[in-house]
């Protein structure tokens, strides 16, 4: 009977394991972790509440939008997080034995109770304002009642046109305009987002810029690291005409050709370009020559009397192009190898004076050839210094140029004492023309006025450092009463037509 007794309490036992055995066979666990974020900047969500279907703990993400869920069953699960103003967002995860399931949620904000900002108000310029300037503020109004942070669109495009110009994530209530073109009409339209709604669009509005005034005087200026083209009038009044974005320099207007020559650098290589008197229709001329030599800022180039051609120089070598940028012709080379780097056309097309250097910049000759390319006024040889700047009369009887007459050669090219020049071809004989020149300062890039009774150049310390100045010159029979005025100021490369 004992026995029997104990035999049925080891099959109870046997029985009692088996049980146990397949109970917890089943319920293997994982657990799982992650963060919540926002959509719109990434940024951690705290107090994130988290849980899954089926059901596992709840918990709540620290300040650094983390969370961790710890023995969960091996199965597949629907995890979601919620917090008040967000739209939930659900992932769907697998828990694997062992092991620790990442998820990451990017939580939206809810716009179901977000009121939009109010329809912004155009300020300035008031619609249909007129004579406006190429650098135009435009300003608006907004508010949001909820004071979310607002951000601003503009667009703006030109009447009658469909290109349209956007300008995104504005955080003020005003933005510049910058390089709108002469007599036009712009529409234009904002746009004030609150980051949750839609954007809410202003009414459009409209204003016209001002007309362009054809002055006679160009020049140049730095703007950054860039040279930019300004026209000017008599009254020191001016404009600028080229793209502060690109480096132009060395304007030459052509009344005949209704264009503005100038240098603009393309890539590696400097290039002829032309525009209209107001900045308009650029057109590059030059493509398989480039305009080169020594030292780019020393370049220049000419016009032909009719304004249909124009000569310039590639390192020996002198070519001549129709404006349209067909006929490219070389039509003279030096025969020792030196740089031409100036060019002047006298206006009856028969003679081209130029200036040739070494590769210094030193060494220089000026001279005359005819249409032949024979030389027929050597005007400077040999001398050492600096010199350049050449400029025909209209009857091409004299020209004036500039020279250091201090002679001194320097590695980076600095002058000392510059002074303008006139020589008469006739008799070979050379006059300083300018007087008054403050003393350590240098003269330089001068040209005749129109009429030629007067002269402008520029102006500038011999420090090399120093803003430049652009000169008026009006001479008189008493070198006393000579009038020297400064008309544009931190300018240089003057042209006067």
């Amino acid at each position: 009977m004992k026995n029997l007794y104990i035999k049925i309490c080891c099959i109870l036992l046997l029985v009692l394991c088996s049980c146990s055995e397949e109970k917890f066979a089943g319920e293997t666990y994982g657990s799982i972790e992650g963060k919540v974020v926002s959509a719109i900047d990434f940024k951690p969500l705290a107090n994130v509440k988290v849980f899954s279907s089926p059901n596992s703990s709840i918990v709540f993400t620290d300040e650094e939008g983390k969370f961790s869920i710890p023995n969960v069953k091996v199965g597949d699960y629907s995890f979601e997080a919620q917090k008040d103003g967000y739209v939930s967002k659900f992932e769907a995860a697998t828990i694997n034995e062992g092991q620790a399931t990442t998820v990451v949620f990017e939580l939206k904000l809810s716009t179901s109770n977000n009121k939009t900002p109010s329809t912004p108000v155009l300020v300035s310029p008031t619609d249909n304002a007129v004579n406006q300037a190429l650098e135009l503020a435009l300003s608006w109004t907004a508010t949001d009642p909820e004071k979310d942070a607002l951000t601003y669109t503009i667009t703006l495009r030109k009447e009658n046109s469909s290109d349209v110009v956007t300008y995104k994530d504005i955080a003020e209530t005003s933005f510049t305009i910058k390089e709108l073109t002469y007599s036009t009409k712009y529409i234009w339209q904002v746009a004030a987002y609150d980051g949750i709604n839609e954007p809410v669009l202003s009414a459009i509005g409209s204003f016209t810029t001002g007309s362009f005034v054809n002055s006679r005087f160009l020049f140049v200026r730095k703007i950054n690291d860039n040279n930019v083209i300004f026209s000017g009038n008599e009254l020191g009044a001016e404009v600028q005409i080229t793209n502060s974005g690109t480096n132009s320099w060395r304007p030459r207007k052509s009344n005949e050709a209704g264009k503005v020559a100038f240098i603009r650098s393309s890539g590696a290589q400097n290039h002829i370009y032309t525009m209209n008197a107001d900045g308009t229709d650029i057109f590059k001329v030059t493509s398989a020559v480039p305009i080169a030599g020594f030292n780019s800022d020393f370049l220049n180039f000419s016009w032909n009397a009719s304004g249909s051609q124009i000569i310039y120089p590639y390192f020996d070598k002198l070519y001549r192009i129709n404006k349209d940028g067909s006929g490219l012709t070389m039509i003279y080379e030096t025969s020792n190898g030196k740089f031409i780097s100036e060019c002047d056309w006298s206006k009856d097309g028969t003679k081209i004076a130029l200036k040739t250097n070494d590769a210094t910049g030193y060494n220089v000759e000026l001279y005359v050839i005819n249409t032949s390319g024979a030389v027929v006024n050597q005007i400077a040889s040999g001398d050492p210094g600096a010199a350049g700047g050449l400029n025909f009369t209209v009857d091409g009887k004299n020209i004036i140029y500039t020279k250091d007459v201090s002679g001194f050669q320097g590695a980076n090219y600095r002058q000392l004492d510059t002074r303008v020049f006139q020589y008469i071809l006739s008799s070979k004989v050379v006059v300083e023309i300018v007087s008054g020149k403050p003393s350590g300062t240098l003269d330089l890039d001068a040209r005749y006025s129109p009429n030629e009774a007067e002269l402008i150049f520029t102006n500038t310390s011999n420090d090399g450092l120093s803003v430049k100045n652009i000169i008026r010159y009006t001479p008189s029979s008493d070198s006393s009463g000579a009038l020297r005025t400064i008309l544009f100021a931190n300018a240089s490369m003057p042209d006067w037509e």
